[in-house]
């Protein structure tokens, strides 16, 4: 009996031939799909918070506008910035060239602050207001892409030894693709699935109307927090990465974590303001 799983799923679910598709060939992936996914039930969820909150239908198109723009272009130059500078500021056009992979989850991160940003000046909005929600389903979207990831035999962890380690036969480098290993991409899902809960259950505590900033402050904390462990037991994702005592992942979400702390403090702060005033 093995005591370890061997991964073998392809990462396609299936080719058009390009006899078939006036485009030439098309392949659907997993990741796609999945990617697709965390769209799709972030929609449902935002949803049901704007038909809580009596928030126009209209409005809330306009914002997955924006979060699609700001999480695709944030994690894509998130990738390039962070992790492969030197080849992307050399070969500026492949930078467009998504759907060869290279996506940064801190980058997709900062993309979506940024965007929100513009989003609530056009909407004439609060700017915590609309980051203290949006969170709730952007912990949603990290356990389908995480899932994505797991389907495409990447981002996984170092070699192990427990009955649930993964042998993912059909990574790129054969060498990696012969020792079982975590299943960091599980291990992530499934925390960013429990965040998710945890938002959005206090988010109902409070009928909607949560004090400013303490969902943003929790998911921080807990988000890169559970980020920055994981990534002990990760396989580098680039060269320069294997001589750091931190890689670059757990540096990104040190100042994430910090963040959530002081918003967290200030959100308290808020509350007993508000308090003394009554």
């Amino acid at each position: 009996m093995l005591n370890y799983i061997v991964w073998n799923v392809k990462p396609e679910m299936f080719s058009v031939p390009e006899d078939v598709w006036l485009f030439g060939g098309l392949t659907v992936r997993w990741y796609g799909l999945l990617f697709a996914c965390a769209f799709i039930f972030g929609y449902i969820v935002m949803q049901r918070i704007f038909k809580k909150e009596g928030l126009p239908i209209k409005m809330l198109d306009q914002l997955t506008t924006y979060m699609v723009v700001s999480v695709i272009v944030g994690a894509r130059l998130g990738h390039t910035l962070f992790y492969e500078p030197g080849f992307y500021l050399t070969h500026p056009f492949e930078i467009i060239k998504i759907w060869e992979g290279g996506l940064a989850s801190h980058g997709a991160s900062i993309g979506i602050l940024i965007g929100m940003y513009f989003f609530t000046r056009k909407n004439n909005k609060p700017y915590i207001w609309i980051l203290d929600r949006i969170v709730i389903v952007v912990a949603l979207g990290g356990f389908f892409v995480r899932m994505g990831n797991l389907m495409n035999s990447e981002i996984f962890g170092d070699v192990t030894t427990l009955p649930w380690g993964f042998v993912f036969v059909n990574y790129y480098d054969p060498r990696l693709a012969v020792d079982p290993r975590h299943p960091t991409q599980i291990y992530e899902a499934l925390s960013y699935l429990i965040i998710f809960l945890i938002t959005y259950r206090i988010y109902l505590k409070y009928d909607g109307k949560p004090r400013p900033g303490m969902l943003f402050g929790i998911f921080l904390i807990l988000l890169f927090g559970v980020r920055f462990l994981i990534e002990f037991i990760k396989v580098p994702q680039v060269g320069f990465e294997e001589n750091m005592v931190l890689n670059m992942g757990q540096w990104l979400s040190i100042p994430f974590i910090l963040a959530g702390i002081a918003i967290l403090i200030w959100s308290r702060k808020q509350k007993k303001s508000k308090a003394r005033n009554l």
